[in-house]
């Protein structure tokens, strides 16, 4: 690996005069200063291999020390376009001196994976930069509003600070039953894990009676926790509090082993990536879909009311795309909403940008504003404006409220940002009008 190798300027050597004999003819040649310049040797050895050892010596950490210095992952890092980073950059403040336990580039990275997407020798941001954080937290500053969303997720169980009473309060007026399985504890088809930002978000909320409207008229049994319900928490262990999603685990799998059901369906991509990538890890295992894998194969059986005649784009998110390999449910249901259209942006699919809200970030845009040019949401908006679309549509609680800021922040008031469901609803609706 390569350690050390510090880049300086090199100290140039020069004499105010020089003669140089030419080899072929053996004229002598008056040079002046600038032509016979030397450089005395780089210094190579100024730093140690100290830094990666203490990153190597964490779980998960140990891959950094593998980058070669290709560069690749450097275009496709959605930080390094608005700001100065990318692992790559991360790998040589490392190796030359930098302590990544503290220093603000700790926290920037929204862990959306892009970069292991394209690295040869498979330098794992997603599992480093969680590590890193974890051992921070009690050595380094916090960003304050991050240090915010554990402590409300410590005491309350949601990172909006909301009692949990109030967690299914939206589906009373979703305006068709939705059953709660502490009050009718019979076994169900599809435990749906509402999460937090559909649970307590208004637009979020909009999103959740939409939800609960398509699925009822899909014939569909499934139950929520309600109150019961707890974040599973995967936002917070990528920002660090690997602690606290242990401790949700353990309250979570207790509260799902009171009931049966066959399968668990979630709108969050980071709530899916949990459960089917961190459960099993911990001994727990579960059948578990984005909720447009669960309506992808049923959209054929819905009764449309009525054609959109809009024109949409698709923001694919990092947590059900890149990091699990869904991209064609959410199309299929665009494609079979009438009257509409979809153009996709440039960057889509395995190398769409990301909203900036993964890792933490859906938290860290104050903190992140003294290191970016502008936020990732607002370059996102710019992409998507530029495709001429009414609409961009999205499938994570994240996106809505921080595509629908960016819109107004960068002048783009006219586009319309929503959820999927919220469109499939809308086309079963007469007389419904877009928000």
């Amino acid at each position: 690996m390569p350690i050390g190798g510090r880049k300086v300027p090199p100290v140039a050597v020069e004499k105010e005069h020089a003669r140089v004999a030419s080899t072929i003819s053996g004229r002598e040649v008056d040079l002046p200063p600038m032509w016979n310049r030397m450089f005395e040797p780089r210094v190579l050895t100024d730093y140690g291999p100290e830094g990666f050892a203490a990153i190597s010596r964490l779980p998960g950490g140990e891959s950094l020390e593998w980058c070669y210095g290709c560069g690749k992952c450097t275009p496709v890092c959605p930080v390094d376009m608005v700001g100065e980073y990318g692992p790559r950059k991360i790998h040589r403040n490392v190796q030359t001196g930098t302590d990544l336990f503290a220093v603000a580039d700790l926290w920037l990275c929204t862990t959306c994976g892009n970069c292991l997407r394209v690295c040869p020798k498979r330098v794992d941001m997603i599992a480093i930069m969680p590590a890193v954080r974890e051992a921070a937290l009690s050595s380094s500053a916090v960003p304050a509003e991050l240090q915010d969303v554990f402590e409300k997720t410590f005491r309350l169980g949601n990172a909006l600070g909301q009692s949990q009473r109030r967690r299914a309060q939206w589906a009373e007026s979703a305006g068709v039953p939705v059953r709660i399985l502490a009050r009718d504890p019979a076994p169900v088809d599809v435990l749906f894990y509402v999460e937090d930002y559909w649970s307590f978000h208004p637009r979020g909320q909009d999103a959740a009676r939409a939800f609960a409207r398509v699925a009822n008229a899909l014939g569909i049994d499934w139950a929520i926790l309600g109150p019961e319900e707890k974040t599973l928490g995967d936002s917070q262990r990528l920002a660090g509090e690997r602690g606290l999603f242990d401790s949700l685990f353990e309250q979570v799998t207790a509260t799902l082993a009171k009931y049966e059901f066959r399968r668990i369906v979630t709108p969050d991509p980071h709530a899916f990536n949990a459960l089917v990538k961190e459960y099993p890890q911990r001994g727990q295992s579960f059948e578990a879909q984005h909720y447009t894998q669960l309506l992808a194969p049923l959209i054929s059986g819905i009764e449309w009311a009525r054609e959109l005649n809009l024109r949409v784009t698709f923001h694919d998110p990092c947590y059900l795309g890149r990091q699990n390999g869904e991209y064609d449910a959410p199309r299929t249901l665009i494609g079979a909403i009438p009257g509409v259209e979809l153009v996709e942006m440039g960057r889509c699919r395995e190398n769409a940008y990301c909203c900036g809200g993964g890792g933490g970030g859906m938290w860290l845009d104050g903190f992140t504003s003294d290191y970016t040019s502008e936020r990732l949401a607002e370059r996102r908006v710019r992409e998507a404006a530029g495709t001429g679309a009414d609409v961009l549509v999205v499938c994570c609680p994240y996106e809505v409220p921080r595509f629908s800021d960016a819109a107004k922040s960068t002048g783009h008031d006219d586009l319309r940002v929503c959820d999927i469901i919220e469109l499939i609803d809308e086309a079963t609706r007469i007389g419904t009008a877009g928000g």
